[in-house]
């Protein structure tokens, strides 16, 4: 539920000179719209006290430490969201937060759609929602699954009702929101049990600790990977949590339009670092709107200048402008392949922005839990699969643009070489995961280039 990521970088920009722009340019505007925003957003999350469940009648019914940790967290936002009286919510329907049950919580949408506060088709869509999500975490076998449920489930109404209510603007860089509501957390509880950790991996922990260093030498780092899910960031996050908890929390998304729009995915997308694009794909759904859209994405092109002109950055992109999708014909799931002048734009500005930048082939496994639908979509609202399911991540050693480019005398062949090899890495990557999980060989499917572990045992 998080965000699908699209990639849509300008390939007429002059990346030099957007990246020394930056430097003169002064966001103060901007940098006060979004905190008032966040003040008033922030303001209005706080929500009745009673919301606040019981820590040891909870904790009593954990047996496992990734259940402990789901608890631990929903108990977290609970409190953080019951600090102030129900009368300083600004107007925003409680319905949600207090439920106690199942029939509550279904009755509660009926409600919000007969005073005309939901739409029909997105109460329809929560309804779905919570029955696809209520399978899925059912099937984990979590001894408090109906609890995690109920508190996941009314949480996350009671966001995604404010955003029909109110929707939150995104600017072309958006910071995460932590405070007084965290919905970086809120994130992660969501996502968290629909993990079947015991049939998780992540790949080559020693490069993750690679990245980490030249972040705190003040370097810049950027992530070219194929893209799964909505739930991508949150699964990232998610397996790196204990090993590389800087990472989790610092990493910028280039986002995709859509999850900016989607009021069940908008709570979700407020979590993360994001500089928000228009996708290729979806350029031209309106031609009315097509010079509109690539104006913003040469303002978010500017912005993400401007973070790597200050260094230490960690950002993460989808050169294949979307996410992955099984073959038609054989039903087997690979990395969508990259748009080389997407590679190549993101490779220029990183060159440019004066600290030193890196580039790491990263691979997501994960379409499982949250596939997208088989065929590209024009209409927001899409229909939300959910399962319980193994995940993984892994990341290769950096690639050097030069080294492949030494081959080629020809510039525009050097970069379909660069961006080709990427995605020759993420692919072998891809099926090395795939093997541990979906063939079952679990750690014994390591390769001499590809050595998986499980962190959080």
């Amino acid at each position: 539920m998080l965000i699908s990521s699209a990639t849509s970088t300008p390939s007429a920009i002059s990346v030099a000179s957007l990246s020394r722009s930056a430097t003169s340019r002064v966001s103060n505007f901007a940098n006060l719209e979004i905190s008032s925003k966040i003040s008033l957003r922030g303001f209005r999350a706080r929500v009745s006290s009673k919301a606040v469940v019981k820590v040891k009648a909870m904790a009593e019914l954990v047996e496992d430490k990734e259940s402990i940790k789901n608890v631990q967290n929903i108990i977290r936002l609970k409190k953080s969201s019951s600090e102030i009286d129900d009368n300083d919510n600004v107007g925003h329907s409680l319905t949600f937060i207090d439920v106690r049950s199942e029939k509550e919580l279904l009755l509660g949408i009926r409600k919000e759609q007969e005073a005309g506060r939901l739409p029909s088709n997105v109460a329809a869509g929560l309804e779905e929602l919570y029955k696809n999500y209520r399978d899925a975490v059912l099937k984990s076998g979590h001894p408090n699954a109906h609890d995690i449920i109920l508190s996941n489930m009314s949480v996350a109404f009671d966001r995604m009702l404010l955003e029909v209510e109110d929707p939150f603007a995104f600017s072309p860089y958006h910071k995460a929101i932590r405070e007084p509501f965290d919905y970086y957390l809120f994130g992660q509880n969501y996502i968290r049990p629909l993990i079947d950790f015991r049939r998780s991996y992540v790949g080559n922990l020693s490069v993750f600790a690679d990245m980490e260093d030249k972040l705190n030498q003040g370097h810049n780092v950027i992530l070219i990977s194929n893209h799964q899910s909505e739930a991508d960031p949150a699964v990232i996050s998610l397996l790196l949590e204990t090993t590389n908890s800087y990472i989790s929390e610092n990493l910028t998304y280039v986002a995709g339009d859509r999850v900016l729009t989607d009021p069940l995915c908008r709570p979700f997308s407020m979590g993360r670092n994001l500089v928000c694009v228009y996708s290729k794909k979806h350029m031209n759904d309106n031609p009315e709107l097509a010079d509109m859209k690539r104006r913003s994405n040469t303002r978010s092109l500017k912005e993400m200048a401007l973070l790597l002109r200050g260094g230490s950055q960690i950002i993460w992109i989808a050169p294949s402008g979307g996410r992955d999708r099984p073959d038609p014909s054989t039903g087997e799931w690979f990395p969508a392949p990259f748009d080389a002048s997407s590679v190549d734009n993101i490779r220029r500005l990183a060159d440019h922005s004066g600290p030193p930048g890196h580039i790491y082939p990263l691979t997501l496994t994960c379409h499982d839990i949250m596939p997208p639908p088989l065929q590209v979509e024009k209409e927001i609202g899409e229909k939300r699969v959910i399962s319980y399911h193994g995940v993984g991540l892994s990341v290769a050693p950096e690639m050097s643009f030069n080294q492949v480019a030494a081959n080629h005398e020809n510039p525009e062949e050097a970069k379909a070489a660069f961006s080709q090899a990427l995605y020759n890495s993420v692919t072998e990557h891809y099926n090395t995961l795939k093997a541990a999980i979906h063939g079952k060989q679990g750690l014994n499917a390591s390769t001499s280039t590809v050595v998986l572990s499980q962190p959080w045992n």
